[in-house]
């Protein structure tokens, strides 16, 4: 057991020996009581709680995400944030909207070409069908150069000429047009010649056409005092296409 003396000494070589590294308590005597032992300052130290400034920068951080930008760009950013909940909230409604004036834009555009194609100006083949309105003017315009002219020596010939190009009402019309023509030929002695001189395709629809005929009208007496008139015609008919020729059906003077 360890005299006094010795605790004493043990202390003072203690006292002289430098401590070891911080954070390492220095052994205490032996029997030493533990009142008497000395603290060991980097031992014996605890964090110390943070400061109240610390504290509130740590809450700060913490709260950031939440507490309210008073600042100009937090302004700018909650207004774009705003913009963009209302679009997502009209843009369903802008969209149910284009589809209802698209769909009405489609019908209406049908409903339109459907009325160009039924429009006569659409089904006349003689602005755009050359060919077939080229064969009825030269055929029709052959019939009424063979109809309208009479030759006292021969009307067999005309009657020929009207049972060939003639039908319809367009057969009582041309024996009432040249009544008066057969009654004085044979006194007179006429010859009656009619030369086309234009002619132009009013309407052109499958086996139906109106012509508008442009036409010079000679009238010659042969008889003791022989004379000749010259007269203009113009009147329209209305042809019809029978197997592989054309014939007037109707014939219109414009007189009431």
């Amino acid at each position: 057991m360890s005299t006094t003396r010795h605790l004493v000494n043990r202390r003072r070589r203690l006292a002289t020996t430098p401590s070891r590294t911080a954070g390492v308590e220095t052994e205490p005597a032996v029997g030493q009581p533990e009142a008497d032992r000395e603290p060991d300052p980097a031992a014996s130290s605890a964090p110390e709680p943070a400061t109240a400034p610390d504290a509130v920068e740590a809450q700060s951080d913490t709260l950031g995400d939440t507490a309210p930008d008073t600042s100009e760009e937090g302004h700018a950013d909650n207004a774009h944030r705003a913009r963009v909940s209302r679009l997502r909230s009209t843009l369903p409604a802008v969209l149910c909207a284009l589809t209802v004036l698209l769909g009405a834009a489609a019908v209406w555009a049908f409903a339109s070409a459907s009325s160009l194609r039924d429009e006569p100006a659409r089904q006349n083949a003689a602005l755009t069908d050359i060919g077939r309105t080229s064969e009825v003017k030269g055929r029709i315009s052959e019939a009424v150069g063979a109809v309208f002219s009479y030759d006292y020596a021969s009307p067999a010939r005309s009657d020929r000429a009207a049972g060939t190009y003639l039908t319809g009402r367009a057969v009582q019309q041309h024996k009432d047009m040249l009544a008066d023509v057969r009654e004085q030929a044979p006194e007179q002695k006429l010859v009656l010649t009619t030369t086309v001189t234009e002619s132009g395709v009013e309407f052109l629809d499958g086996d139906r056409a109106r012509l508008l005929i442009f036409a010079d009208q000679s009238n010659t007496r042969t008889g003791k005092d022989e004379e000749t008139t010259y007269a203009a015609a113009m009147f329209a008919v209305d042809a019809v296409r029978r197997g592989d020729t054309w014939l007037i059906a109707a014939i219109d003077t414009f007189t009431r």
